[in-house]
């Protein structure tokens, strides 16, 4: 199995794209090269195929590199399941993966949701795609501190506070104090769930 997400910008027309166009492709870099694993077409959606156990976790560093942009959002479908052809690119390529992710961005729109995912296993979708959706009634709601805590956190998981405290140029106690508004306590148990039941899910 293999993870797909898929994600377009929210308010990106408000914006010109250089203003955030160079952090996203950053981003997403970390996790291959383009367009084999990542691609950004259309002008402001993405696509990033994925190792199953780092979806989530991608994708609430996506979101939270997005964030650190005032007024900027995305929305994200993540799906799960089978790879069963490679293109020259990963916007070329197919599955149910694929497939999952592409109808559950569509889905989000209409549910006015940011982030869902989508595996075989229809109990699962429902148990963490309300997680999901309680989780977001304060991730949409990050600062430009707060999601830069977030994606700072998530990109150094073993760097103490006081290290990004002077990465920051601030205190100490601020970094905590950004930690604590943007719940990443909340976060880390999310994803430690996904962690350890996602290898459960088959195809």
């Amino acid at each position: 199995m293999i993870a797909v997400i898929t994600g377009d910008i929210v308010n990106s027309r408000g914006y010109d794209s250089t203003e955030w166009m160079a952090k996203l492709k950053s981003c997403l870099s970390q996790w291959g090269d383009t367009p084999t694993t990542w691609e950004i077409y259309r002008g402001d959606e993405i696509q990033l195929r994925i190792p199953v156990t780092e979806a989530l976790m991608a994708a609430i560093k996506v979101k939270a590199l997005v964030k650190t942009i005032k007024g900027l959002d995305i929305r994200m479908g993540i799906g799960v399941g089978d790879e069963s052809f490679i293109g020259a690119g990963v916007s070329e390529s197919n599955g149910t993966a694929y497939q999952r992710s592409g109808t559950t961005l569509e889905a989000l729109k209409e549910s006015k949701v940011n982030l869902m995912l989508t595996t075989a296993n229809a109990e699962y979708n429902r148990t963490l795609n309300l997680m999901l959706k309680l989780a977001s009634d304060f991730m949409d709601d990050w600062s430009t501190v707060s999601a830069e805590m977030v994606y700072l956190t998530l990109s150094h998981p073993n760097t103490s506070q006081q290290n990004l405290a002077d990465q920051l140029h601030i205190k100490q106690s601020a970094v905590s104090q950004r930690t604590k508004r943007a719940r990443l306590d909340l976060v880390l148990e999310l994803l430690a769930y996904y962690q350890t039941t996602i290898n459960t899910i088959k195809e």
